[in-house]
């Protein structure tokens, strides 16, 4: 497993104090038992905050939709997943005749819990 990148996103309050805006956690891929890292260490985000919850999200290139559904269908720590291949993965899975884990990804696209990567820059503007 490769990890990317821990990124916080810091944006300013009314004078000009830092508050932090985002959490991102940057996964190439997910091994099933450190697929909870990212939600550790968004509980320590939201047990340690001072105002308002930032967004926490992970970004991953996961190929498998299991372990996808896996963090994303959780306890709700986690606002949602971004993959960086999302249409390419859809395709594949389609093409596989993957059939349940066809249904998977839909269940996560559908509630919003798994969308592609050019969607998180809009989703951080709120």
């Amino acid at each position: 497993m490769i990890r990317l990148a821990k990124w916080l996103i810091y944006g300013k309050r009314m004078g000009g104090l830092p508050i932090l805006h985002a959490s991102i956690s940057a996964k190439w891929t997910m091994r099933s038992d450190r697929a909870q890292n990212s939600r550790t260490e968004a509980l320590g985000l939201i047990r340690n905050r001072k105002g308002h919850l930032p967004h926490i999200v992970v970004v991953t290139g996961e190929p498998l939709p299991g372990r996808l559904a896996s963090l994303a269908l959780g306890t709700g720590d986690i606002d949602c997943m971004y993959h960086f291949a999302l249409y390419e993965l859809i395709d594949a899975v389609k093409s596989a005749g993957a059939e349940d884990s066809l249904e998977m990804l839909n269940v996560l696209i559908d509630g919003k819990r798994l969308k592609d990567i050019s969607d998180l820059p809009l989703d951080l503007t709120v």
